[in-house]
């Protein structure tokens, strides 16, 4: 049942980045601008604003951004902080920050974050890469 709310949730918030982004980040200048404040926040102590200024910069596709939250995926305690950095990785699509993600989805210490890390590669980067399995057992690489 729990790992049910884990994948009802990834999928939840799947769905919602896929809508795409915002006006907000339409003209360049503004898109200039919004990007740099994002990258600020992701250090931000406020764990709120940090989750939302990673979330955004994977909506924004923000290149700049990749380092950044590799860093986060690897080293933040907050496991929810680390699935938006994989989320905001996968809809980046660099390669190195999906390389990042799925090693996440089978070395990271939390199931949960494996779990979710392994269903955002397969929905983003590339499907079937991971065969998922019950309750406990992290998911595994298909294709190593």
């Amino acid at each position: 049942m729990k790992s049910m709310l884990v994948v009802g949730a990834a999928m939840l918030v799947a769905a919602l980045a896929y809508a795409g982004p915002g006006e907000m980040y339409r003209s360049a200048p503004e898109a200039e601008l919004t990007e740099a404040k994002l990258l600020d926040d992701v250090t931000c102590d406020n764990c709120q604003t940090r989750d939302d200024a990673i979330y955004d910069l994977g909506e924004l596709r923000s290149e700049k951004a990749v380092i950044p939250l590799m860093g986060v995926l690897h080293t933040d305690p907050d496991e929810t902080t680390r699935i938006v950095a994989a989320l905001a990785l996968c809809r980046i699509g660099d390669e190195r920050g999906t390389f990042a993600v799925k090693r996440a989805a089978i070395f990271d210490g939390s199931e949960k974050v494996r779990t979710v890390a392994a269903w955002f590669y397969n929905t983003y980067v590339q499907e079937g890469s991971f065969e998922f399995h019950p309750a406990a057992e992290p998911p595994m690489a298909r294709n190593e």
